[in-house]
């Protein structure tokens, strides 16, 4: 068997899945790129193992902690992105990034301009006098 078919094929998946992380704003369709880029290392474990022949198998069995390490991070991951779709209503990488709660103004109180939908929970903010 020739290296560089499955070379090649691990080279074509893992740029897809490159571009997948870097183009989709969509969590769970970076997870899956991020997914298709661990199945071309892993293809290329086994591929290198076979074509060197080792007697270890080496390969084969970095590519069984790398399933399980991918599983693990799957499992995690669909789990935040689950959470956070269910606090915040959408799962839009672009607009996940400002995790923190807004700035309070400079005297400690709430900005006067906040509505329901800035305050957490929906709850209304009040004002002081």
């Amino acid at each position: 068997m020739h290296l560089a078919y499955p070379a090649v094929l691990a080279a074509l998946l893992f740029c897809v899945g490159v571009y997948g992380v870097l183009a989709r704003r969509n969590a769970i369709l970076v997870l899956m790129s991020v997914e298709l880029m661990l199945n071309a290392v892993n293809l290329n474990l086994v591929a290198f193992d076979v074509w060197l022949r080792d007697t270890l198998h080496a390969g084969q069995a970095l590519t069984l902690f790398t399933i399980a390490v991918a599983a693990a991070e799957i499992g995690i991951g669909l789990a935040i992105v689950l959470m956070v779709h269910r606090n915040r209503g959408t799962a839009d990488v672009d607009r996940l990034r400002d995790t923190a709660e807004r700035p309070e103004s400079p005297t400690g109180a709430p900005d006067a301009d906040a509505t329901a939908e800035d305050t957490p929970h929906g709850e209304k903010a009040e004002a002081t006098a």
